[in-house]
């Protein structure tokens, strides 16, 4: 990583002087080191380029004598700087004694931890504490050298804070917590927040995240997956969330990334656990790998893991062939740059594991599961690869609802409800030029999942009509004597057409409406 520190699991600042703690935040936000004010310093591209590692960029933005550039190269850039120059932006004497600086050889000091700004979703400004060399970007090939590093902020941990729900909880859970994001997202609207994980240097690390950042303490403790939370009424919680080590490697050899179990047993533990910690109406949702087995769907695989008593919604963003995954994460612990026989070893291995499993592929995705107390719960599993609209929380919310609306309404209670077509949906036909009639017409969402969805004339035309003023059997009704169908066909036939616009968010129930016709 070019320009920043080899990652070391070096001595941390200690969380018994909150007072240190306390004046680097004022001196950070003195010097605007925020996530904005680091942008409006770089500029776009440098910005962009600390995301894939690049810190060149950045370092000739901060060449000068600003406090902002002074704090980026100790914190974000791991440079050491002059006491003097320092000395005008920090307490030098209460960094050094808090553990935030060490001496760096001569008259210069260097950080002993990466920090990095990072905006909250209502503009709180917040600092992710992380080991050195392993705030910006990916792993760059830190598990190579030292397993029990922890990471910062990347895009795995943004996209689960993003797709969480969001609404106001008693407590909250975050399993295997890393440097703390999870955490301090749920501190906003959860009353009590328990954070675990089995690297006691990652919590002492979340420890640094909230108090830096200034936010709640979390209650912090030692182990492996619901196992430091026990069992019993004060372990079930509202909600849970876990970006896991789900990486399905030979060996489980980096522990930062690699689960630990064979194959994708980790992943499977945290779902099919999550089932007696969640209270009633509570969520758990995660990030996960899971193995595509030779003779088995891999959606049946991951209706398995889901616990009874809950309803789930599974979205596979991405699948990798074994020899795709197998290069992405030898370059991710940086063996791509090791002895070329020993990287066709670790590649070997990798194919060895893959082939004694039957795994043909990996894929990716979110699992989101809600406790009911409903007979038959929804499982939902679908592969949906394409852009969506970030955060997605109130998206997933909105999903269970819908779940319940639908399975409360049979066809008659449907045909006497209103809908209102959802926000930015528009109508694509698709025909032949010239042609009188589309050979199909595609609905599409410009917000959240962005879906499109294949719907024939009726079922269109009913859509576009629908404003919350008239009931569903009404509108068929109408639209039956336009195209010169019998009214009940529609009713009968249409039906399954609402269902599905309304599971997948195109439209959405406004209530009961008087059935004025038939």
């Amino acid at each position: 990583m070019g320009g920043v520190s080899s990652p070391v699991a070096a001595p941390l600042p200690t969380t018994d002087r909150p007072e240190g703690t306390r004046a680097l935040r004022a001196a950070l936000l003195e010097a605007e080191f925020t996530a904005d004010g680091l942008l409006d310093l770089l500029g776009a591209p440098a910005y962009a380029a600390l995301a894939r590692s690049e810190t060149v960029p950045a370092l000739r933005a901060t060449r000068g004598d600003r406090p902002l550039e002074t704090l980026v190269r100790l914190f974000l850039l791991q440079q050491p700087v002059a006491r003097d120059r320092l000395a005008a932006v920090l307490d030098v004497a209460l960094c050094l004694e808090s553990g935030w600086l060490r001496e760096a050889g001569g008259d210069e000091l260097a950080a002993t931890v990466d920090v990095r700004p990072y905006g909250g979703p209502d503009g709180e400004d917040w600092f992710i504490v992380s080991d050195l060399g392993c705030a910006v970007g990916g792993a760059g090939g830190i598990g190579s050298r030292d397993e029990g590093v922890v990471l910062g902020v990347g895009g795995a941990s943004t996209t689960l804070a993003a797709i969480t729900v969001r609404t106001p909880v008693g407590a909250a859970l975050d399993i295997g917590t890393g440097s703390g994001i999870q955490a301090l997202h749920a501190g906003r609207h959860a009353t009590r927040v328990t954070a675990t994980d089995l690297n006691s240097r990652a919590l002492h690390i979340t420890a640094l995240t909230l108090a830096l950042s200034g936010a709640p303490a979390a209650d912090l403790r030692e182990g492996s997956l619901y196992e430091p939370v026990g069992d019993g009424d004060d372990a079930r919680y509202d909600l849970i969330v876990s970006n896991p080590p789900f990486v399905i490697s030979p060996g489980a050899r980096l522990t930062y990334r690699d689960g630990g179990m064979s194959g994708d047993d980790l992943c499977r533990s945290i779902v099919q656990g999550a089932g007696e910690h969640l209270n009633e109406g509570g969520y758990a949702q995660f990030l996960a790998n899971w193995q595509h087995v030779e003779g088995e769907e891999w959606t049946e695989r991951l209706r398995s893991w889901v616990p009874r008593g809950c309803d789930a919604w599974i979205v596979q963003r991405e699948v990798q062939d074994i020899t795709q995954y197998a290069e992405l994460w030898l370059r991710d612990a940086g063996d791509h740059r090791t002895d070329p026989a020993e990287y066709a070893a670790r590649y070997d291995a990798w194919l060895d594991e893959f082939e004694a499993r039957k795994v043909k592929a990996v894929g990716f995705g979110w699992i989101s599961l809600r406790r009911t107390a409903h007979d038959e719960p929804s499982i939902v599993v679908e592969e949906w690869p394409h852009p969506v609209e970030q955060p997605l929380g109130d998206v997933v919310r909105a999903h269970f609802e819908r779940v319940d609306w639908l399975r409360t309404h049979d066809d008659a209670a449907l045909l006497q409800s209103s809908f209102v077509l959802a926000g930015e949906v528009v109508q694509e036909q698709v025909g032949l030029p010239g042609a009188e009639d589309p050979e199909h017409v595609v609905l599409r969402q410009g917000r959240g999942m962005r879906r499109a969805t294949k719907v024939d004339t009726v079922a269109a035309g009913f859509a576009g009509v629908c404003d919350g003023s008239l009931s569903a059997g009404t509108i068929l009704d109408a639209i039956a004597q336009l195209v010169g169908e019998e009214p009940v066909l529609l009713r009968d036939q249409v039906p399954a057409q609402i269902r599905t616009l309304v599971e997948q968010g195109f439209l959405e129930p406004a209530g009961p409406a008087a059935d004025t016709v038939g």
